[in-house]
């Protein structure tokens, strides 16, 4: 494993997702992540079935240490700030003014460590007439504009996974990057912010441009017309989605494929504009066709013409494929309970020189790390050392 931030040390004092998941990608490239939990019940993600290691907290919270601390506590806020004072990054998601109560406020923490990056996210800014709203996902993508793009206006239901909790999280990491880089030659820590709201208006930033240079308000129809985005359901009831673009070959290939080519010569079909301006007439031509065949015989055809497309997987689906097999998507590590077996999760996405990272340790139980850490750190010595090989 490539660990581009070996050296970088990061204490994080994240909850739920945007915090913890832009520590977990500092910690994906080799980072040393030190999470800061209360002691009663840590994160409150981690609450699940009566249990403190959810779902939803093991996804965020891979290749890191747990400490508990009280900082409200002057034993503990001296450890704290001991841990402040060699520390490279902290991150925390707190509502703004939070961080200031527990005495985790950026002017106190960087007044013991100038070299500290500080990074404070938030749901709607630390300023403004909305910085005291509270924010959750949903609130996020609807408050950007996002999730207007999602929701099917005859049906409308909140759908998908907590995209503005995520991206927030990667906007996160990348200005911690870009901050730590600067620091090399400055030697002088920053003051990183970032809003769930900003980080989603900037995601959604095709949205913005087409409204500003063309006056246009696009719809959750918008893009898939645009880029001839399809999903039929097949002879047996699985689907496939294609992904046409704007090469007239794929069309030919399709046509090809369906065994209709003189489709094209349908004046509705024959050029992309009137494809784009005929959506729904070519979902309604072409629904019929797939329903004569399996989703895997349509791959084979498909595959065949090379045009574009991909069964709609599950998790299952996606891991028995050869190609997810040959980039060992899939990694593991032992279960921090030894009756569950081995942890498994989703290797980072980047290599370095053709280096995968497949080495990954399981999300920390509670406190799991408090008796190492802490005591290095009241002795004096360095934590490092203190890390289990």
């Amino acid at each position: 494993m490539a660990e581009v931030l070996k050296n970088v040390r990061v204490l994080e004092m994240g909850t739920f997702i945007t915090g913890p998941a832009a520590g977990m990608l500092l910690a994906d490239l080799g980072a040393e992540v030190i999470k800061i939990e209360n002691p009663k019940d840590g994160d409150p993600f981690r609450a699940f079935k009566g249990e403190l290691y959810s779902p939803h907290f093991q996804t965020y919270n891979r290749n890191k240490r747990s400490i508990t601390l009280n900082t409200k506590d002057e034993a503990d806020l001296a450890v704290l700030d001991r841990m402040i004072a060699d520390a490279d990054v902290f991150i925390q998601n707190f509502r703004p003014g939070v961080a200031d109560r527990l005495g985790v406020g950026a002017e106190r923490l960087q007044a013991i460590n100038p070299r500290l990056i500080y990074c404070a996210i938030s749901g709607f800014g630390a300023t403004g007439p909305d910085k005291d709203r509270p924010a959750f996902d949903t609130v996020a993508q609807a408050a950007s504009g996002f999730l207007r793009l999602l929701v099917n206006p005859e049906h409308p239901r909140v759908v998908g996974p907590a995209i503005a909790d995520a991206i927030t999280g990667f906007y996160a990491a990348y200005g911690i990057l870009g901050a730590l880089n600067e620091r090399h030659a400055t030697g002088k820590g920053r003051k990183v912010e970032v809003s769930m709201l900003e980080a989603m208006c900037h995601f959604n930033l095709d949205d913005f441009t087409h409204y500003f240079s063309e006056d246009m308000v696009m719809s959750p129809y918008s893009r898939p017309h645009v880029s001839q985005s399809y999903v039929f359901a097949c002879k047996d009831g699985k689907w496939i989605a294609l992904h046409m673009s704007s090469p007239a070959k794929f069309w030919e290939s399709l046509a090809e494929a369906v065994g209709h080519p003189e489709m094209l010569q349908d004046p509705r079909f024959g050029d992309r504009l009137s494809r784009i301006g005929h959506y729904e007439d070519v979902v309604a031509y072409l629904a019929p066709l797939f329903l004569t065949a399996t989703r895997a015989e349509w791959c084979d055809r498909l595959a065949a013409n090379e045009v574009p497309h991909s069964p709609v997987q599950s998790p299952a689906d996606v891991l028995a494929t050869p190609q997810a097999k040959h980039l060992e998507l899939e990694v593991s590590a032992p279960h921090p309970d030894p009756a569950k077996g081995r942890f498994r999760s989703i290797r980072s996405p980047v290599s370095f020189d053709g280096e995968r990272s497949l080495a990954i340790s399981a999300p920390p139980l509670l406190g799991a790390d408090d008796t190492a850490i802490k005591a290095a750190y009241q002795a004096g010595t360095d934590p490092r050392r203190a890390r289990p090989a």
